[in-house]
């Protein structure tokens, strides 16, 4: 583990460091994470404004409806640069961080295709911006698109859950099992008494403490038979992201039963509910203008305010006090012609009190009251998770993620989940399973051996027209037959099982002799009976590209009948990525294949 992160908030015990890039002026980088985000706060007020800095920005790709190579980012100054660059910033310093400590345990270690890297992303993101995460990974030297195989996209998820699965029972706490006045995560008992009785056993049984060493599978699966369910919550900091995995044996693979789900309710919305409260105490206009004019002291406030989230507990009785800036304070007097004081005592919120030494003194019920659209959001999602068909007998919950740290949110998860007969687990080092998990993934990338294809993805062809079964509207008549026009002809469907490896063939043949570059615009929808390209909810979701090299005077040669020469293509969507390879027939050699979802 690399721990060697610069910089923290005093009295916070960071594991990880936060997303904050700072880039000069003229769009150079200049550094990330907590330095990014000190020198950001030390700089001139007027200084500050000509500075780029960006921070929780991983979330932007996801919430962008059209995304592409082009779509930009705003930096809190309000100027704008291109999401490919701010990513590609972001990777290079982590690949140069982790290369340098790499290098001081072993400094022969030669640099070109010695490292398989793992990048991690929700599980609910779509193609277009797990593609964009490896375009940024490639603009960052990270690989080179000619060993793009030394690169993995892991889903967060499912990385949380290779990593559990690793797990013995002194390393999980079992919320179920929570000391009287639920304290923190170290003040809760472990989940060992609830399994003395079954470890026990395993130790009497020779072939069970064969199977533990064996295999590396942790003390509590070793409990679990083949065939047990179990969810996965994964709790960051701008989603929460849901799988839900069947064990198999022999190996301990991993069957994905429901695709993954999940939705906006990450950490972050306990910051915007806090932002939104400042809105309703001092303005709207003049909170826009304050991180517009004031962008570091801006920081300053929401350094302060992360500070006092991360100490709010469901039982906590005093209140918290958090630090409003000079700067804050000052431009407010300025801007209104009166102080904060007068602000707080006029406006309609009564939980938010102005304390003497100088601090929004806010209620631990005003506090617990930020997190509950965000905590209710994600209860919401796995209580209508589990109400599925497909994930009945589901008896265990794993909490992950850095909001999972939160001790208000693993109340409220198991006082709403535990009465349901839930068994909510939470790991010692919550927040970091996800990238333990990542590198075991790395290490063994089919142990998710199913997965559920989230969408249903197909091409659009032309079929032999039939009366009665096809629109009229669809017939098109060429050379003197009948053809149905747009069917969209099904590669997967929406939610079907599809093992790691399996593959869907297609034949296509070029139009014409000499052609070098066939390409087929790819389509995907939600529901899976969809009959054509125009139904509704079906849309354009990329294209699949196939270049051609010239036939070599093989059977496609110049005067040969056109159509002839047949490119077999198979495509996987088993993996984290859809994949496709291709190969000409006539020559058995490889095609140069690719799908691109950022054309679009």
């Amino acid at each position: 583990m690399m721990r060697k992160w610069e910089g923290g908030d005093p009295g916070v015990a960071h594991q990880k460091t936060p997303t904050c890039l700072l880039l000069t002026p003229e769009g150079a980088f200049h550094s990330f994470g907590y330095t990014a985000r000190d020198y950001y706060h030390d700089l001139d007020p007027e200084e500050a404004r000509d500075w780029l800095y960006f921070e929780k920005f991983k979330m932007k790709i996801h919430s962008a409806t059209d995304l592409t190579l082009k779509t930009q980012l705003e930096a809190v100054n309000g100027k704008k640069m291109p999401a490919l660059e701010v990513f590609a910033h972001a990777l290079r310093f982590f690949k140069e961080h982790a290369l340098q400590e790499l290098r001081e345990q072993c400094p022969s270690l030669p640099e070109k295709d010695t490292v398989r890297w793992v990048l991690t992303v929700p599980a609910i993101w779509k193609q277009p911006a797990k593609q964009f995460m490896r375009e940024a990974a490639y603009l960052a030297g990270l690989v080179s698109r000619e060993n793009a195989e030394q690169l993995l996209i892991a889903l967060e998820p499912e990385a949380a859950s290779v990593y559990c699965r690793k797990l013995r029972l002194h390393q999980l706490m079992d919320l179920s099992c929570r000391a009287p006045g639920g304290g923190r995560l170290g003040e809760r008992r472990s989940i060992d008494s609830s399994f003395r009785q079954a470890r026990e056993q395993l130790r009497r049984s020779r072939h069970s403490r064969t199977f533990l060493v064996e295999s590396g599978v942790g003390e509590l699966w070793a409990e679990m038979q083949a065939g047990d369910r179990y969810m996965v919550a994964d709790c960051g900091g701008g989603t929460v992201d849901l799988t839900v995995h069947q064990l198999e044996q022999p190996h301990g693979t991993l069957k994905e039963l429901y695709k993954a789900s999940g939705g906006p309710y990450g950490a972050v919305g306990v910051d915007l509910a806090f932002e939104q409260l400042l809105c309703r105490i001092f303005g709207e206009d003049f909170i826009a203008t304050f991180k517009r004019q004031r962008p570091a002291a801006w920081v300053d406030l929401t350094i302060a305010f992360e500070a006092r989230k991360r100490t709010a507990g469901p039982h906590r009785a005093g209140a918290l006090n958090i630090s409003l800036p000079f700067s804050f304070i000052d431009f407010y007097r300025k801007q209104r012609g009166h102080n904060v004081e007068t602000a707080l005592r006029r406006s309609s919120v009564n939980f938010v009190k102005w304390s003497s030494q100088g601090m929004l003194r806010m209620s631990c019920e005003a506090m617990n009251e930020l997190f509950q659209p965000t905590v209710s959001g994600i209860i919401q999602h796995i209580e209508a998770l589990l109400a599925r068909p497909e994930v009945q007998g589901v008896k265990l919950l794993f909490l992950v993620g850095g909001f999972a740290e939160s001790a208000v949110l693993q109340h409220a998860v198991q006082t709403a989940l535990g009465a349901r007969g839930l068994r909510v687990v939470v790991p010692h080092d919550v927040g970091l399973t996800i990238l333990k998990g990542a590198v075991l993934f790395g290490q063994a990338p089919g142990v998710v051996r199913v997965r559920r294809s989230p969408l249903t993805y197909g091409v659009g062809v032309l079929n032999r027209f039939v009366a009665g079964r096809h629109p009229p509207e669809k017939l098109l008549v060429r050379d003197g037959r009948r053809w149905c026009t747009d069917v969209f002809e099904r590669f997967v469907a929406a939610e079907q099982s599809v093992a790691l490896g399996e593959e869907v063939r297609r034949s296509y043949c070029p139009a014409r002799p000499g052609q070098r570059r066939v390409l087929i615009n790819l389509y995907c929808c939600a529901a899976e009976d969809a009959r054509f390209i125009t139904d509704p909810g079906v849309r354009k979701c990329g294209a699949l590209s196939l270049e051609l090299e010239p036939a070599d005077g093989g059977p496609d040669t110049a005067g040969a009948p056109p159509g002839r020469r047949e490119i077999r293509a198979a495509m996987q969507f088993g993996d984290t990525e859809i994949k496709v390879t291709a190969v000409d027939v006539s020559t058995n050699r490889s095609v140069r294949a690719a799908i691109d979802f950022l054309s679009n």
